[in-house]
């Protein structure tokens, strides 16, 4: 899933970003397993993430919930890197799959 869906960003960062006069999307290495698509707000794209599966994913790096919540938010969440910097969708705890990390 985690390929298909990475290609899937590749590709349309392609075909309707790197022509705006950007480098493309911008990615959380090692998280591609988390992403559930791209997102657009008028002419800024960004990458969509998982934000359940991103907590999982630290924790099942051997972080503690809190540790993992603490990591999210100053690394990942506080990180602006501009117009395309990547967003968490905060979906319904059914909606949201667990990873398989």
């Amino acid at each position: 899933m985690s390929e298909s869906i990475r290609k899937f960003v590749d590709e349309y960062s392609d075909n309707f970003v790197q022509g705006d006069g950007s480098n493309g999307l911008l990615v959380m290495d090692d998280f591609d397993d988390c992403i559930v698509g791209v997102g657009q707000r008028f002419t800024d794209h960004f990458v969509v993430y998982d934000l359940r599966k991103v907590l999982d994913k630290l924790m099942a790096q051997g972080m503690s919930e809190e540790e993992a919540i603490e990591f999210h938010e100053f690394n990942q969440l506080g990180a602006w890197v501009g117009p395309g910097t990547p967003v968490f969708l905060h979906l319904p705890p059914n909606e949201s799959e667990t990873s398989d990390v």
